[in-house]
């Protein structure tokens, strides 16, 4: 089990998403309001906090939702778990359908750092069953 601790989104693709503390997940789109949400497989992405830390820890300057990523949460290793792994939040269903993805155009944290760890460490999911989720709501696996 793990402990959400930041909920990002972004208007326009391209840019850093923002914490916005609570979203509404809607089924088989995305997070409301995010520019990347969608039909897609990748609906949702998610990231461990520890990894994040870990970054951090190298030097690296980042905030919540640097990486692109929609979902911060505290004790699970996302990157770890299989493609078709359910996760659940409150009323919120998902499903992992993607562990990484291939960075075409180097973001701007690559640039600054020369390292980026959303394309090992970033978890992308399809929305089973929408509801809200915010800061402090409890994830977990199963």
């Amino acid at each position: 089990m793990g402990t959400i601790r930041a909920v990002c989104i972004s208007a326009e693709k391209g840019t850093s998403k923002r914490d916005v503390g609570r979203a509404e997940l809607v089924e088989q789109r995305g997070l409301k309001g995010d520019a990347h949400a969608g039909n897609g497989a990748r609906q949702v992405s998610l990231l461990s906090l520890q990894k994040i830390e870990a970054f951090r820890a190298t030097g690296a300057d980042v905030e919540f939702g640097d990486f692109g990523e929609n979902i911060v949460a505290d004790g699970i290793d996302f990157a770890s778990l299989p493609v078709g792994t359910k996760l659940h939040c409150g009323e919120v269903l998902m499903e992992i359908t993607q562990i990484g993805k291939e960075c075409h155009n180097r973001c701007a944290i690559f640039h600054r750092m020369g390292d980026c760890i959303m394309p090992r460490e970033g978890v992308f999911a399809a929305v089973l069953q929408g509801g809200m989720i915010q800061t402090g709501d409890e994830i977990y696996v199963g």
